[in-house]
């Protein structure tokens, strides 16, 4: 789970490394691209998110029909909502002008929004035949499709910024075409495996025309569930790119090494991104189980394992931040303005970890909707204003902007942390369409005592 969630940021450190290499104006064009698809991007991976608890729990029960049914509801609505982010990026542009950003940058910034926000469909087709399997358990194919996705997109990338292996030199563009290409490919090949693969042959609907027919309420259960993650994702990454834009107001050299801190910590997060994930299917299978203890436990076994990662990572980032910018430039001042804001980055790595790892648990127990409204209070009421506070009332810059990002994130953190004691206590939240009390099935009795269902 974790070197799946690190393939779609890894995307972006090639693009950045790459690119960067080439100067650091295009290293801020791609700052402001990436702040602006990443919003769409995230939007949609949360909706996308919303299967897996509900796969993990059907799964948990022995039900395949009902899992027939949400693979079909989840391909319909992935696709449906790939158009309309893809649609909507081509929008983008248009604001980019009155962002209050360089000129220079904006010119550059916009073919390579353009492109790249049409890998949005294909990223989310992907994304669709993914979060199905992971539900089921099966992590390592999407795992081996990242891997496989981000070989392609870097050599891509290399032939394509640089002019190598016959191709034309490209520079920034090169990096956003090898981006669609290689999502075209890993999502033609996730949905290879998923409809051929016989081990799930008994899980997959049996008839065609099931496909024809994912039926509205289906469609409204996915979105109901979804929705909610896309949205608390969206304010987490929009305050991020809020944050992005206001160091371009700052400068160039500040908004490229806002972009060299920002790839880095991202990393990071995405890794703990992934242990959340793998809770959220932990968490889902056994509370579908009807094991409340068991998913109670996995959720803090994830916690402790985002603590003590992401608390290595903050040491890492520690020593090695004057090195780690320089793999990406080595403009002297973009270089020291990023070792400045690597070192806050390394002080909010625990707290960054420990508020997705909670994301991800109360996901497993399709509790959704309060943490988006912690998200929205954190960030937007909070990190984003204290951050413009000591930015530019207290002049501190760009240090301060990232101040004001640790306050929201420690916030978020530790409301998240008692809200899954809570939810996680005996006689919380029964697993959906199961009321509290009500007496299992013959089907969810042979799951919990560890029998194959049927």
């Amino acid at each position: 789970m974790v070197l799946s969630q690190l393939g779609h940021i890894l995307v972006s450190v090639c693009d950045s490394v790459m690119v960067g290499q080439t100067g650091k104006l295009p290293l801020a064009a791609v700052s402001v691209g990436v702040s602006m698809t990443t919003v769409l991007m995230v939007l949609g991976l949360g909706i996308s998110m919303g299967a897996v608890p509900r796969v993990a729990a059907a799964n948990g029960r022995g039900d395949n029909p009902a899992l027939g049914h949400l693979l079909v509801g989840t391909i319909w609505l992935n696709t449906l909502v790939g158009v309309l982010l893809a649609g909507f990026s081509q929008l983008l542009p248009l604001a980019m002008p009155h962002l209050h950003q360089a000129p220079e940058v904006v010119a550059l910034a916009t073919p390579w929004v353009r492109v790249v926000g049409l890998s949005l469909l294909p990223l989310m087709v992907f994304q669709g035949f993914r979060e199905w399997a992971e539900g089921l358990g099966l992590t390592r194919q999407a795992m081996q499709l990242s891997i496989l996705g981000n070989f392609i997109n870097a050599l891509l990338c290399y032939a394509l910024i640089f002019g190598h292996f016959g191709a034309p030199a490209m520079g920034l563009m090169g990096a956003a075409w090898a981006t669609l290409v290689a999502r075209i490919i890993m999502a033609l090949l996730m949905a290879q495996y998923v409809l051929r693969a016989k081990e799930l042959q008994e899980k997959r609907p049996a008839e065609a025309a099931t496909w024809l027919e994912p039926g509205l309420a289906e469609l409204r259960g996915q979105l109901s569930l979804g929705l909610p993650i896309g949205v608390q994702m969206m304010f987490e990454v929009g305050a991020f790119a809020a944050s992005a834009l206001m160091m371009g107001w700052l400068g160039v050299t500040t908004q490229a090494a806002h972009q060299i801190a920002i790839n880095v910590a991202s990393v990071t997060y995405m890794a703990a991104s992934g242990i959340a994930a793998a809770a959220t299917i932990r968490v889902g299978n056994l509370r579908g189980a009807g094991d409340l203890a068991g998913a109670r436990q996995a959720g803090f076994a994830a916690y402790w394992l985002a603590f003590g990662f992401m608390g290595t990572m903050g040491l890492l980032l520690v020593l090695f931040r004057h090195y780690i910018p320089t793999l990406y430039n080595t403009d002297p001042a973009v270089v020291a303005q990023a070792a400045t804001l690597l070192a806050i980055a390394a002080g909010f790595q625990v707290s960054d970890g420990l508020q997705v790892v909670g994301l991800g648990a109360l996901r497993g127990l399709e509790d959704v909707k309060v943490p988006s409204v912690v998200a929205l209070l954190a960030y937007w009421a909070i990190a984003l204003p204290l951050g413009y506070g000591l930015g530019f009332g207290l002049k501190l810059g760009a240090p301060g902007i990232w101040l004001g990002l640790l306050t929201g994130l420690s916030i978020v953190a530790g409301v998240l942390l008692l809200r899954f004691r809570q939810q996680s206590e005996p006689g919380g939240p029964a697993p959906q369409g199961q009321q509290p009390g009500q007496p299992l099935t013959k089907a969810e009795e042979l799951v919990v005592l560890g029998q194959p269902a049927g």
